[in-house]
């Protein structure tokens, strides 16, 4: 049987179930990109990052590390954080329990071999989670993560400052922003407008008293 969503960017809803979307108490905002790793969205991003002095958390789909093993290695070396996304790029509605665990499952095994780091952080694709993927998620000891904040980069519209301009206005301390380094499964070429982005967004950030900083466990 395939449940219905938990209508998880409800703050009140993710609050209750224990989803995060804000970190309380952080000194600055988290930056997270999904979908990768990309050969060519990935390398340029972690290079961008480098030059801001910026941590990330990158939720990665096992199938694109099982294609580019060493580019999950590279993030971690890189020093970010890696968190599992998902195998292959599905809505939960579209999946069982048990196909969400298999999944699931998949998916970390790339990515903890790739890596060499642990799984952690979860984060569904399109940001939906069933109640039995949750309880999924939760028995496997991984926290669920979703965002508060996004540039909506994925969109063939999308443009460099519009994505800044999103991702930006009105942040504060706390916030989770959500962006991607990959286009396998949005608009063509769209990494290339989030590589655009990001000095964009860490001089905003930074003029308005914020600071990048690490998603917190």
């Amino acid at each position: 049987m395939i449940e219905a969503p938990l209508a998880p960017h409800s703050a009140r809803v993710a609050a209750r179930l224990g989803i995060v979307r804000r970190q309380e108490g952080l000194d600055g905002v988290a930056l997270t990109f999904d979908d990768g790793p990309h050969p060519q969205g990935t390398p340029l991003i972690l290079e961008a990052l480098r030059e801001a002095g910026a941590p990330a958390t990158f939720f990665l789909a096992g199938e694109q590390v099982e294609r580019r093993p060493a580019l999950a290695a590279e993030i971690v070396a890189a020093g970010h954080r890696v968190g599992l996304h998902c195998h292959r790029h599905r809505s939960a509605l579209r999946l069982t329990r048990r196909q969400f665990a298999a999944d699931a499952e998949r998916g970390r095994a790339a990515i903890e071999e790739a890596s060499g780091e642990a799984i952690g952080d979860h984060r569904p694709p399109y940001g939906i989670y069933t109640g039995a993927a949750l309880r999924s998620v939760r028995e496997r000891g991984w926290r669920p993560v979703l965002w508060s904040r996004w540039g909506r980069d994925w969109r063939g519209a999308a443009t460099g400052r519009s994505i800044a301009r999103l991702a930006t206005g009105s942040a504060r301390a706390g916030d989770v922003l959500l962006l991607h380094d990959a286009d396998y499964y949005s608009t063509p070429g769209s990494w290339a407008r989030t590589l655009a982005a990001l000095p964009i967004i860490v001089e905003e950030l930074a003029s308005g008293g914020l600071k990048i900083a690490s998603l917190r466990r």
